[in-house]
């Protein structure tokens, strides 16, 4: 099965072979955007009028977008960012950053989107390995910068404080930070729009990265992936495509910018399709409702507890949402209970699941609407232009239904990490990005996957790392061995439960309080297990965290 099998007309956009360096020679959609900026200019052409951002009581349209990136593009580059320059974003979900995001496209400068859940040492881990010239910086969020140079064991040299620019208060309200307790040198948001204005982009070429969004490795310190323009274009034109999404379309942001679903799969792909992104600061279930209600909304992208937590919501059935259409999924399996409640609930609204990843700028893999409920085990087809190998250990392609790992290639695949050519030769092999997930397709194409080799945990979409986790419980005295695993939540997904090997019993509240200090609060451990003796291992000497997982659901 393919997706001329699943597409209304039986039509895709005509597809080619392209060659992309010596080892990379995949199907590319012959009409596309040549860059990520142009996907804004050809909304504005089109769609001049329409909403382009909606975001609380701002609604912008493209033409007010498009004078606002050329505004902020002028005051960037006073500040020295030009072409293939670093631009970190640690902002939230607000029209700013959407607009930050296209004036550094026009740049032809990177952005590097950091959650604003991001701690000092994170933050300045990122800004030093990728050679930031500047932080555009929420307003807030001054407490994650540094005034003088930051030692880092990663890098001889200590890492300078970068120029910060500061976003202006969220929607008008008054900060609760002192204007004193931000660095010397910070530039304010709006002394860049005052400028000049940049109205032509830069140009760059459709390999060059437009992205970087980085993703931690092995040794629990975060690899940036290199998102390019081909990259980031062809995955709109899969959501676009796939999903069967429309001129206009509206399409919700409720999961966070500074991911490859919100930056991507939402923001990229509704300017795409000359829409509106309807920005969320965060996700509240009975306002996403009201939302949703309110402007039509058309399509969203969740994680599968958010969809149980508006089935939960009193103002569910009372809200008219006759115009969402398209109920994106992945991250984590959706339950059989929630997909046959929203189908007895909503009944016009049709389930995809999705599978990808940072590397892979988002989709690998979509569920086609009619088939969710059939294949509930299953992540979907390969998209389009995707290809996907399922390999054995000693890289040899398994029979249809054997599980093996995943293998992906496409234009939508990164071309490796920034400035980390040890890891992108351990990751990349022919053109194809080596997952670490265990799964399977079946002979009529459907992926399904199994097992997270990574040991990555979701916990309500943020995705954890356990061994950034682990190295820092390591650390703590009278602590002999951490092993960090998802216990299931039935809202959440995940939450993370941390099982020890301790010399004598420690204080839990003291743990966290270490963990709270060096992580983003969502990585943090909300349940121990201590033991005396040592965690389980194969013959190999790795953790059995099948075994760690399944105690602690017994344990409750």
């Amino acid at each position: 099965m393919s997706w001329d099998d699943c597409l209304p007309d039986g039509k895709l956009p005509a597809r080619r072979h392209e060659s992309y360096g010596p080892d990379r020679v995949v199907p590319c959609f012959v009409e596309r955007p040549a860059t990520v900026h142009e996907l804004l200019r050809l909304a504005l052409a089109s769609n001049p009028h329409a909403d382009a951002i909606i975001d609380g009581d701002l609604r912008i349209d493209y033409r007010t977008l498009d004078a606002r990136v050329a505004r902020l593009a002028a005051g960037l580059r006073q500040l020295g960012v030009g072409a293939g320059d670093r631009v970190v974003l640690l902002c939230g979900n607000r029209a700013e950053t959407i607009v930050a995001f296209f004036a550094i496209q026009r740049l032809a400068a990177i952005a590097v989107p950091v959650s604003p859940r991001e701690r000092v040492e994170g933050l300045a881990f990122v800004v030093a390995q990728c050679g930031a010239r500047v932080v555009v910086v929420d307003d807030g969020l001054s407490d994650r910068l540094w005034s003088r140079p930051l030692t880092l064991t990663d890098f001889e040299t200590p890492v300078p404080p970068p120029v910060a620019v500061r976003m202006p208060p969220y929607g008008g309200a008054v900060t609760h930070r002192e204007v004193g307790s931000w660095p010397d040198g910070t530039v304010s948001w709006e002394s860049l729009l005052e400028v000049g204005e940049v109205t032509e982009a830069h140009p760059c070429a459709e390999q060059d990265p437009a992205v970087l969004l980085y993703t931690s490795g092995t040794t629990g310190r975060p690899k940036g992936a290199m998102l390019t323009h081909l990259g980031i274009v062809h995955s709109a034109e899969h959501f676009r495509v796939c999903m069967g999404l429309g001129r206009g379309a509206r399409i919700a942001l409720a999961v966070p910018a500074s991911h490859v679903t919100g930056l991507v799969a939402i923001i990229a792909t509704a300017v795409h399709c000359a829409g509106a992104v309807l920005s969320m600061r965060e996700f509240k279930a009975a306002a996403f409702i009201g939302m949703a209600a309110r402007e039509r909304m058309q399509a969203a992208i969740l994680v599968p507890a958010m969809y149980r937590l508006c089935l939960m919501s009193p103002g569910f059935d009372d809200a008219d949402l006759s115009a969402w259409r398209i109920g994106g999924y992945g991250g984590a399996p959706m339950p059989e209970s929630t997909i046959d409640e929203l189908a007895r609930r909503l009944p016009g609204l049709g389930l995809m699941n999705a599978y990808g990843a940072t590397e892979t700028t988002s989709p690998a893999t979509i569920m086609p609407a009619d088939h969710t409920r059939d294949n509930l085990d299953s992540v979907g087809l390969t998209v389009p232009c995707g290809d996907i190998r399922i390999m054995d250990d000693d890289g040899r392609e398994v029979p249809p239904g054997e599980t093996g790992e995943i293998w992906i290639a496409g234009p939508m695949v990164v071309p490796g990490y920034w400035n980390n050519p040890q890891a992108t030769a351990r990751e990349f092999t022919g053109g194809y990005w080596r997952s670490g997930d265990l799964g399977s397709k079946d002979a009529r194409g459907f992926v399904r996957v199994f097992d997270r080799k990574k040991d990555m945990i979701n916990r309500g979409g943020y995705k954890i790392f356990s061994v950034e986790v682990e190295n820092l419980l390591m650390a703590q005295p009278g602590v002999l061995e951490a092993a960090v695993v998802g216990r299931p939540c039935p809202v959440l997904g995940e939450r993370v439960h941390a099982v020890l090997t301790v010399e004598h019993p420690l204080d839990e509240a003291g743990l966290r309080q270490a963990c709270e200090a060096a992580l983003a609060d969502y990585k943090v451990p909300e349940t121990f297990d201590q033991r005396r003796e040592p965690l389980p291992r194969n013959a190999n000497g790795k953790v059995l965290k099948r075994e760690l997982r399944e105690a602690a659901v017994r344990a409750g």
